[in-house]
């Protein structure tokens, strides 16, 4: 993490000296060394052919996906960045209550991978809308000096953005170029997801294929959960066939992950949340009297007029004190369930068995759900109990392991609230492209953006496959027009969540005869930022301002300079050394002279793994430095002592030498001395960056 780590008389005086993203690469030969040094020659690399001879695979033939420029593209997903970071508090909304909310504008592959620092095995739910592959979209290029000015030089020089390349579709290498943009951006996010993680990925006919194959690649053939087909709208111009559909990819980190914790989805069906707010009237009316709110829920029911979604449900009309219930099969979905006897608790006689046999797995999980009253006996014991089914279920209910009635396998629908969890979402979404585009066109004041993704359905998708988690981290790494991002706001103003998203888009040019650009945006990730501000703001659809915010942060060169020196070779190493030192020294010295702490602190804190939402304390008990506690609010939080001044005092090092949590210095404010003592009191706790 240092720019001068301690220099080692056998280590390379041309080496690098620069803050870097955690690198992959070399992680994962370093796990594959430990768990298999039988594998590496004494050199120390990695040896091919004992590796697959441990496979067990001499086959010259087989089954593989392949494209020219895979290799190249899977280096570049682990390869470093030393790129970093910048907060723009110009831009930002409400920083203050952003809560973790982030918009981040530049590269998304390098951002991706500074993101791995801290947010690795921290994302929920990842939702990608990237560039299809029509021959006139553009494909992310990777190489910016390639006919063009340099990404840093478009970034850093011009607020126009960044010109990006197009894709012929007379390319030779057409598909090839697209998988070159996505496989490496799959490949850094796949470790951005928590182990129940989800991403899901918006494709059209171009790539789907190819997508598939990719991601089965990435993720796990075995760890797809489902493709969507989201049908848009009918083309009448169309010659043979109306293809007005898009796919949507969705995987799990680890399906079985999943199936371990006996997770299950569902979504609520039309009219429940109607029920729902009337059973918790009637309760306020009646208290704890069961009988007396089955009947005023039963005449509410009757009472509403024909066609009502909540008139359909009327089968929830019993309550009980998990909420109203209706009774569903017992026995289990098509056949083969469990057969034993079950005691007729006032005959004593055992009650018929289905035809189906039991739907639930064991005698002793019966008599657990019988305790929780979860299961009802009929009147004598020649028919079989029936189990409860409630508006809004408890988690026995939905316990995989246990038979589900076919009724919950099959229902779909598509509800306008997410709150009660009752039915399996079907594969296919039905809703026109145009009301997405007419929301955005009314929040925005014009049409500033094409083929806006609809962001009621994405709530209503993130909801889904997050379970319901409050507190989701969702992640966008083809930001658009912030679609997620408003889709993320929707879902806390409805249920008061404390979701949090991270959007990141490219500044990419818009060209000056674009609508968008008469309407005063230069970059597409001026869009993004204006839509999320204007939501937060109560703009179009919103009733009322939003109590949140947003960080934007922008991707800029390191802070830090990079270290380029050539040894002498008619010197001696021992000058050479000296020579590259005193080289590091002067490089330090005129960029901690000049850089303010709030320059390099987000850089820094990133870096040495601190989520971009945490929370500053200036340690006023130290008098002579500038020194500060800084916290953030991950799942186990961290925290540290940090001091950026370039010129420390002895109280103010005795003072370090005494902290239980990590310390952060600059490497250029040490000397010989107090580098010793830090690491002799802190150890592994100091961190010299």
């Amino acid at each position: 993490m240092s720019t001068t780590p301690e220099i080692l008389p056998n280590e390379p005086l041309n080496a690098p000296r620069l803050p870097l993203s955690p690198d992959v690469l070399a992680e994962r030969l370093a796990r594959l060394k430990h768990d298999f040094p039988d594998l590496f020659t004494n050199e120390g690399r990695l040896n091919p052919a004992e590796l697959q001879r441990l496979a067990g695979d001499g086959e010259t033939e087989r089954y593989e996906f392949r494209w020219h420029g895979k290799g190249d593209a899977k280096r570049r997903a682990f390869t470093p960045t030393t790129a970093a970071l910048n907060f723009d508090a110009a831009r930002s909304v409400n920083p203050g209550r952003a809560r973790g909310n982030l918009i981040i504008e530049g590269e998304n592959l390098e951002v991706l991978k500074l993101l791995l620092s801290s947010y690795r095995g921290q994302v929920k739910c990842i939702y990608i809308d990237p560039p299809y592959n029509t021959g006139k979209d553009f494909v992310y290029s990777d190489k910016y000096t390639q006919d063009k000015r340099p990404y840093w030089e478009q970034t850093g020089v011009t607020e126009d953005g960044v010109k990006v390349d197009t894709n012929s579709d007379a390319d030779g290498r057409y598909h090839s170029n697209w998988l070159n943009m996505i496989y490496p951006r799959l490949l850094v996010a796949r470790q951005l997801l928590r182990e129940d993680g989800v991403i899901m990925v918006s494709i059209d006919d171009y790539e789907t294929d190819n997508l598939r194959r990719a991601m089965d690649e990435v993720f796990g053939e075995e760890n797809h959960v489902a493709t969507l087909v989201w049908e848009k709208g009918r083309k009448n111009d169309a010659k043979l066939f109306s293809v007005g559909h898009e796919y949507m990819a969705v995987y799990a980190k680890d399906l079985q992950a999943l199936k371990d914790v006996k997770t299950v989805w569902r979504e609520a069906k039309p009219g429940a949340k109607e029920i729902w707010d009337e059973y918790l009237a009637l309760r306020k009316t009646h208290g704890d009297d069961d009988k007396a709110v089955e009947a005023a829920l039963t005449e509410w029911f009757r009472n509403l007029p024909a066609g009502n979604s909540s008139k359909k449900l009327a089968r929830y009309r019993r309550v009980d004190k998990n909420g109203p219930w209706r009774d569903r099969d017992i026995s289990w979905p098509g056949g083969g369930g469990p057969r034993y006897d079950l005691i007729h608790p006032i005959t004593g006689l055992p009650c018929k068995v289905p035809e189906r046999g039991w739907g639930i797995s064991s005698p002793d999980e019966m008599q657990r759900q019988i305790a929780l009253d979860l299961v009802v006996f009929r009147e004598d014991e020649s028919e079989p109990p029936f189990r409860k089914a409630h508006l809004r279920p408890v988690a026995d209910e939905l316990d995989p392991e246990n038979g589900l009635d076919e009724e919950d396998e099959n229902a779909t629908a598509d509800p306008d609230d997410a709150g009660l969890a009752m039915q399996v979402r079907g594969s296919c979404i039905y809703k026109q492209s145009q009301v997405a585009v007419k929301a955005l066109r009314k929040l925005m004041g014009a049409k500033v953006f094409p083929n806006p993704k609809d962001y009621e359905e994405l709530a209503k998708l993130i909801q889904y496959v997050t379970g319901g988690d409050t507190d989701a981290l969702v992640l966008d790494f083809f930001g658009g027009s912030g679609s997620t991002a408003h889709a993320v706001l929707k879902l806390n103003q409805d249920d008061g969540g404390n979701r949090q998203f991270i959007t990141v888009q490219l500044p990419e040019e818009i060209k000056p005869k674009e609508a968008a650009f008469k309407r005063g945006y230069r970059k597409i990730s001026d869009i993004t930022i204006d839509r999320v501000k204007r939501v937060l703001a109560g703009t179009g659809d919103a009733a009322q301002p939003l109590d949140a915010g947003f960080k934007v942060f922008k991707l800029v060169k390191s802070n830090f300079p990079r270290i380029e020196f050539a040894p002498d070779p008619d010197k001696t190493e021992t000058d050479n050394l000296a020579a590259l030192k005193a080289y590091i020294q002067a490089k330090e010295a005129s960029l901690f002279n000049i850089l303010p702490r709030e320059q390099i602190q987000d850089e820094v804190l990133l870096k040495c793994g601190f989520q971009l939402d945490y929370q500053l304390e200036r340690m006023t008990e130290v008098l002579e430095n500038e020194v500060w506690r800084v916290r953030d609010r991950q799942t186990l939080p961290r925290e540290a002592i940090f001091c950026f001044d370039t010129l420390l005092t002895e109280p103010t090092v005795e003072w370090l030498k005494k902290q239980t949590c990590r310390v952060i210095l600059l490497e250029g404010a040490l000397d010989t001395t107090i580098k010793w003592n830090m690491r002799h009191a802190l150890g592994a706790k100091f961190i010299a960056f």
